[in-house]
């Protein structure tokens, strides 16, 4: 039997005026979805816990299957694995992202989407300036990035579990002087993303896209932190070998840390101009090694964030008609199969953030009923099927009876 997943990141939203009061779902062209929902059944699951920041890492973890309040510890190390970085048991990893702060106010998260080859040399920057030898800046794919801090017996990480950081990504168009690092390690993080204005200023990268009509990037935002997580492999609770698609580290570190391969597809960016077919055609040949594989794609939040709704609905579209529909039909080719199309977290374009709250998922295959619905938030709001707490779903999905 094969299982495929397909994550449309944040694509759960609430109604807007400009859509009649409705959602992106509900007025995107997504037959594939709908088809899944119609042969099977839709539900709803909630991936992040009150207490958790409303964010990625905790939802897909919680899709996933692992419990958050056993496993997880932080963004940034998750990220960490992505690059196959190791963490002692002294280290912390801290995401930095490279951000356009105006004026106080988190202009933009992304700075215009920085290319990753500028970001490399603005951190480069970073690195000579900081003469702390305990602080790494490592380099990802363009705004998302990292920093260590190896800790040894003479100089301990000086982080804790009551450390508090925000996710600039839910501080966009606000001000931000009252969201810099609190508690233990705080002067650290702030020192350093303080420091990071003056030289970012003068920076020929930042002078070149100032130049070309870019955004610059301001500083550095540290958060996220974190030590490495230890997290038992999805084959020994589920018995299956799994893969991950994704353009993103945050969905690469998670694959690394359940022992799932990666598969990388040319074109996939994290954003609206990702391969769509790509990733589905990578899809397709995969689920002929592998007993689950899973589509992320970052289009549809990113949408979010930046509050267009039109290009949110044109992500979802590409996803259903490149990826979901052509999965599907692989899957069928087996006889016995199951797929889910889920987020793992709403984002609403009006807010251009994260939110808590229930997520609609379709799921159809072997052994589950049609239920003639459609795949969208208000379908789901009526089903009588619902996880409240979010890690139970994927035992459900893999061998359960819905």
């Amino acid at each position: 039997m094969k299982y495929a997943i397909i994550i449309p990141d944040g694509c759960s939203d609430f109604p807007l005026e400009a859509l009649s009061h409705r959602t992106p779902l509900e007025i995107a062209k997504t037959p594939n979805m709908d088809q899944v929902a119609s042969q099977g059944l839709v539900a709803q699951t909630d991936n992040v816990p009150a207490h958790f920041p409303a964010g990625s890492e905790v939802a897909n973890m919680t899709l996933f299957g692992y419990d958050p309040n056993q496993y997880f510890t932080g963004r940034a190390p998750i990220e960490a694995a992505a690059q196959g970085i190791q963490l002692s048991d002294r280290d912390w990893a801290v995401r930095c992202n490279l951000v356009t702060i105006e004026n106080q106010v988190m202009t933009d998260f992304t700075a215009d989407h920085i290319s990753t080859s500028e970001a490399t040399e603005l951190l480069r920057a970073m690195s000579e300036h900081v003469s702390d030898p305990h602080v790494e800046f490592v380099p990802g794919v363009s705004y998302r990035n990292l920093m260590i801090f190896r800790g040894q017996d003479a100089c301990p990480a000086p982080f804790s579990t009551d450390t508090r950081t925000r996710a600039p990504h839910d501080l966009t168009d606000l001000p931000v002087v009252d969201d810099f690092p609190r508690g233990p390690g705080s002067d650290l993080l702030t020192d350093l993303m303080n420091r990071s204005v003056a030289l970012f200023a003068d920076h020929s990268i930042n002078k070149k896209r100032v130049a070309c009509g870019h955004r610059p990037a301001t500083n550095v935002w540290l958060w996220g932190q974190g030590r490495s997580p230890s997290l038992p492999s999805f084959e020994s609770k589920f018995a299956m070998r799994g893969a991950m698609i994704t353009a993103v580290d945050l969905l690469r570190g998670l694959a690394a840390l359940i022992g799932w391969d990666r598969i990388e597809v040319d074109g996939a960016t994290g954003y609206l101009d990702t391969n769509y077919a790509g990733k589905g055609q990578a899809a397709i040949q995969a689920l002929d090694q592998y007993d689950i594989v899973c589509v992320h794609v970052e289009a549809t939040d990113e949408a979010s964030h930046e509050g267009r709704h039109e290009e949110k609905i044109k992500a979802l579209e590409a996803i259903d008609q490149h990826i979901v529909g052509p999965v599907h039909d692989k899957l069928k080719s087996f006889g016995e199969y199951r797929l889910l199309v889920l987020p793992d977290h709403p984002t609403p374009c009006a807010t251009k953030k994260h939110s808590h709250g229930m997520v609609p998922l379709a799921v159809c295959g072997k052994g589950i009923s049609a239920s003639g619905a459609k795949y969208n938030e208000l379908s789901a709001t009526n089903s009588p099927q619902a996880f409240h707490q979010g890690w139970e779903m994927m035992d459900r999905f893999i061998r359960g009876s819905w």
